[in-house]
């Protein structure tokens, strides 16, 4: 029996769920950390998924990387409630501040902002890259124990030009990813 994988993805100009292979789900989340919790909700309660692997596109923290990147961990980069907490920490849970997926390198920033400016707490915590659902679907995965990855297609470099960099190359990562799939599907 093959595993049954869901792929969440913030929106179509991300990946066309056309282009899926067979057995394999893509769901549209919306952007934002609300949209993909509650997506990531309904996705595990409805569909029972052993598998949930996120994609989408990210700004560039550190200039050394590039590309396809396999996520390696998020953090949540805009929860902001000091003196309760330390950036980063959401105040008075025991829940994690930081997911690990168990696969890749890189370290992924998850807030409801788009970054076009260099934050420094970013580079001191090792984010390689910021985006906009990770951490929600990874607290999600966490809560109801199913296992998850995330790629992340590095479209802009978190600056200035940002806005026009994504929409020039939101669209680039797809084929990158759909290989990447193939090769866990072999697996």
């Amino acid at each position: 029996m093959t595993r049954k994988i869901l792929i969440l993805t913030a929106l179509a100009s991300e990946l066309n769920a056309v282009d899926a292979p067979d057995g394999v789900e893509v769901i549209y989340t919306g952007v934002g950390k609300i949209n993909a919790a509650a997506t990531a909700t309904a996705a595990i309660l409805q569909r029972q998924p052993q598998l949930i692997i996120n994609f989408g596109t990210a700004g560039k923290i550190n200039p050394a990387v590039d590309g396809l990147l396999d996520i390696a961990g998020v953090i949540q980069r805009d929860m902001l409630a000091i003196p309760l907490a330390a950036r980063g920490v959401t105040p008075l849970s025991d829940e994690p501040g930081r997911y690990a997926s168990g696969h890749g390198n890189a370290v992924c920033g998850t807030g409801d902002s788009f970054v076009t400016t260099s934050d420094p707490w970013l580079v001191e915590q090792g984010v390689d890259v910021v985006d906009m659902e990770l951490f929600a679907i990874a607290h999600t995965c966490h809560r109801y124990g199913v296992p998850w990855r995330a790629f992340k297609f590095i479209t802009d470099s978190a600056d200035d030009d940002a806005a026009d960099h994504w929409n020039d190359n939101v669209h680039r990562g797809a084929a990158l990813f759909w290989q990447a799939l193939d090769r866990i599907l072999a697996n």
